[in-house]
């Protein structure tokens, strides 16, 4: 009984040993400068962004930002954006993407945790599947606060914690097998109060489920280690699609997507 304990000891240790670290964005980046073949986040972060009346001239700042494709989106509607990252990789993906985009956006290399820039520089701050990947979230929204003007707004995207995906990520991550090393993930009621805990007032949530289905992408990526390549999108049969499709946004960004989609957002002002 003594030496299991032990074990059990051991895990837990190493699990919570587990975390995202730079050199695991920085590979991953690598194996995914082929933008066409990532997938979007269904432009969540654009519908939220429209609630905000208009943009154009406004200051924005992406934290974490990968492939930046959102805010070379609020580019081409008017506004100043700037995006950061902590991978090199990921910001030659955004470099290589301005020389390909009529609309640009600034590149900065810069950690989360210490932002690169002076306080009260922007209206808006936003992070689309950043937050989750770091045990001290606080500390990042922190720096958000910091940085945004007063009566500014932040948008801030996680995965959702009621999903079956929840389930087969703890599973990768407890085998080590998860590509980001660690992750968490947030119920609606949580994010809100983590918001408000750093002095943003939540206004609104948004939500969504994912598509392709989560289990279209788990056969995709084992298709690819078996030297298969399938489709990033599925085919779609035209009726079928088109119900979905009207279901899906009829419920999105109410209390039922809230609670069941694959991701989940809100915005909030500083106070």
């Amino acid at each position: 009984m003594l030496s299991v304990e032990k074990n059990n000891e051991k895990f837990i240790f190493i699990f919570m040993r587990r975390e995202s670290s730079k050199d695991k964005w920085e590979k991953f980046w690598q194996g995914h400068s082929d933008v066409d073949e990532v997938y979007s986040n269904e432009e969540r972060i654009i519908r939220a962004f429209l609630n905000l009346g208009d943009i154009s001239g406004k200051k924005i700042l992406e934290v974490g930002a990968g492939t930046g494709r959102d805010s070379f989106k609020l580019a081409s509607m008017g506004a100043s954006v700037f995006v950061v990252d902590y991978a090199l990789n990921a910001i030659k993906i955004i470099e290589n993407l301005n020389k390909e985009s009529e609309f640009n956006v600034i590149p900065v290399c810069g950690d989360a945790f210490k932002l690169p820039f002076k306080d009260e520089t922007f209206d808006i701050v936003f992070h689309q599947g950043l937050l989750e990947h770091f045990r001290n979230p606080k500390c990042i929204l922190d720096e958000n606060y910091r940085v945004l003007r007063k009566g500014g707004y932040i948008v801030v995207d996680v995965p959702q914690r009621w999903h079956i995906y929840t389930i087969i990520k703890h599973i990768l991550i407890a085998t080590d097998k998860w590509f980001a090393g660690w992750e968490t993930e947030y119920s609606y009621p949580q994010l809100v109060r983590l918001l408000s805990q750093c002095g943003f007032d939540v206004k609104f949530g948004v939500g969504e489920w994912m598509y392709p289905s989560l289990f279209y992408r788990i056969f995709r990526e084992i298709g690819k280690k078996a030297g298969i390549k399938l489709p990033l999108y599925p085919p779609k049969v035209p009726v079928l699609w088109k119900i979905r499709k009207s279901i899906r946004e009829r419920l999105r960004d109410t209390r039922f997507a809230l609670t069941t989609g694959i991701a989940i957002g809100v915005v909030g002002i500083k106070r």
